[in-house]
This record gives structure tokens, C-alpha cells and sequence, in this order.
């Protein structure tokens, strides 16, 4: 990144008070560039759910949106957890309520419930156990149940359907509307523009946008291919947010927005001021009600012990 003077003034204030309080950042990989460098730890939902488990520190920063918070708040109860912009949400998140599974679960008496991390602390204190997209197809293989509640996302759950054609995936009907928007065309028009690329996409995409695709990967994933392809050009089917670090995984390669409108507008909330503020004092902690958190912290840590 290129710092102006102001940019890496705040970078190294935020560094100095995250020294003070004994404090760890996490970011996630769709945060802006200068939030991600200032971080200790970037990844996708699984790898900071772990890291939060694991962690010493005393204080958390989470630089994300709120069910990443929660989640490190309930995998590390007895630590701060700081979110630093308290209305950064997710859309996805907010199509499924508690009481809205628990009568789904009614409906299905008996059938395991797999929910996509990106839900409410109290939706995953009804879950059986929690997935991510870097672990989604192996959760649901290891319950080796022949159906499945999945939720909220029902595009993760069709990608995990065509995985596993042997598992009957019962869908919620939810979205990240961002993903949800991509169409097999512009996929296509983009491979016509770059036809030398490989193109990555999330499983949060359509199905046939995922099929277009040479690799369907979480965030994480795609980090990890780039770096390790030989191939030089990618075209990357996911919130721009993560071309920051993409271009430092693997410098010299070339790396292809689909659209400009890949844009979350929950996880470009938080600014280095922000951070920055969240370190000053503790109005930002996440407070998670001690019945939830007890109730949705088993589906979480299987979640981290798988894949």
C-alpha cells in the first residue's frame, strides 16, 4: 500500500494503543487495504474464528461485520471483543431469525442444522454446527445425514448440494446480495476480455456462475491458489476487498475485478479512525447474553475442528 503521511501516522497510533491494551486486530479479507495492512491477523471467517479461539491476547479487534465479532466474543468469552463500527452488519445474516429456524426445525423433526457462519449469535444457539465457505462441503459430509437444514445462504447450499448429490441440502432462502447479483454474462464477458485467465469465484455466487468457474473457493482459498498457480491472470468473482491481498500473495500476477459493483458496503465501513477509536475505549464491545453464547458456542467449535 501506498501510505500517505495521515495513513501511516494512524497505522502506527493504532499499533502503539494495540501494544497498550494487549491487544490483538483481526481483519477480514474484504476490509479496506489500509485496515488490512494495520492488522495482525487477515483471513477469511474460519481462520479468524480460530485465531479468536486461540488467541492470549486481552482484547480483540475485530475489524468486520457483527457476526464475526459475536463469533470471536463467544469462542473467547472471557476476552473484550471490539467491533470498530457497530453498524456494520450483513444482509445475509439478517434474512434468518431464531424464531424463524426454530419453526423450520419444527417442520423437520429430526433433520440436523447446519448454518452458515454468517448468521446471528441466536440462530447459531439453535444449530447443530456452524460452517464457513472454506469448510461448508465437509461439515455437511461429516454429519453423514441424508438431509440437511442449511441456511441462510441458499447459494453455498446448492454449491454444497453439487458436492455432495448424495446429501438432500433443504435450503433457506437467503443470499449475500452482493454475490447474488453476479450473472453467468458478465462471467462470460469477462473470460472473452481476459481468455489467458483463470476465473476464482465464491460459492455465495449462482450456480451457473459457479459452474462457469475454474475453481469455486473461499476467500482464504483463492489466496492460496494465486500464489501457487502457475497460471498469471485471474478473474476474481468475489468483493474487491480481497484484490488487496491477492496482489500481495502473488505480486506480478494480474488480477480482474468482475465488477465494480463487488462492493459489500457493511465491510467498507471501518476506517483506520475506527480502529483507532475502538482501542481508545470499550463503547464498542460486543456483548453476547450468556444463554446464547453457552447454547451457540458448541456449533462453533465443531465448526473450527473440521476442514
Amino acid at each position: 500500500m501506498s501510505e500517505t503521511p495521515d495513513t501511516g501516522s494512524l497505522a502506527a497510533e493504532v499499533r502503539m494503543l494495540a501494544r497498550e491494551r494487549d491487544a490483538v486486530i483481526f481483519a477480514h479479507n474484504y476490509q479496506r487495504p489500509e485496515v488490512q495492512d494495520v492488522a495482525d491477523v487477515v483471513g477469511d471467517s474460519l481462520e479468524l474464528a480460530r485465531r479468536a479461539a486461540a488467541s492470549d491476547a486481552s482484547a480483540i479487534v475485530l475489524a468486520g461485520v457483527r457476526f464475526m465479532a459475536e463469533t470471536a466474543k463467544i469462542l473467547a468469552p472471557e476476552k473484550t471483543v471490539l467491533l470498530p463500527r457497530l453498524d456494520a452488519g450483513c444482509p445475509m445474516a439478517d434474512m434468518i431469525t431464531a424464531p424463524q429456524l426454530a419453526y423450520w426445525k419444527a417442520e423437520h423433526p429430526g433433520v440436523p442444522v447446519v448454518m452458515y457462519v454468517n448468521s446471528s449469535a441466536e440462530v447459531k444457539a439453535l444449530t447443530d454446527v456452524c460452517c464457513t465457505s472454506a469448510n461448508a462441503v465437509a461439515v455437511v459430509r461429516s454429519l453423514g445425514a441424508p438431509q440437511v437444514l442449511f441456511g441462510p445462504d441458499r447459494n453455498l447450499g446448492r454449491w454444497i448440494g453439487s458436492q455432495l448429490p448424495e446429501v438432500e441440502m433443504i435450503l433457506w432462502d437467503g443470499c449475500c446480495p452482493v454475490h447474488d447479483a453476479v450473472t453467468f454474462e458478465r462471467v462470460a464477458e469477462a473470460k472473452d476480455a481476459h481468455p489467458d485467465a483463470l476465473v476464482i469465484a465464491h460459492p455465495e455466487c449462482l450456480p451457473e456462475v459457479s459452474a462457469a468457474a475454474d475453481a469455486v473457493l473461499s476467500t482464504s482459498q483463492m489466496l492460496r491458489l494465486a500464489a501457487a498457480s502457475d497460471a498469471d491472470e485471474f478473474i476474481v468473482v468475489t468483493e474487491e476487498g480481497l484484490l488487496h491481498g491477492l496482489k500481495k500473495a502473488a505480486p506480478g500476477k494480474r488480477f480482474y475485478p468482475l465488477a465494480p459493483s463487488m462492493v459489500c458496503p457493511n465491510m467498507k465501513r471501518t476506517r483506520l479512525e475506527d480502529v483507532r477509536d475502538a482501542l481508545l475505549d470499550d463503547a464498542r464491545a460486543i456483548v453476547v447474553p450468556d444463554e446464547v453464547a453457552d447454547a451457540a458456542r458448541a456449533s462453533l467449535q465443531r465448526m473450527t475442528e473440521i476442514g
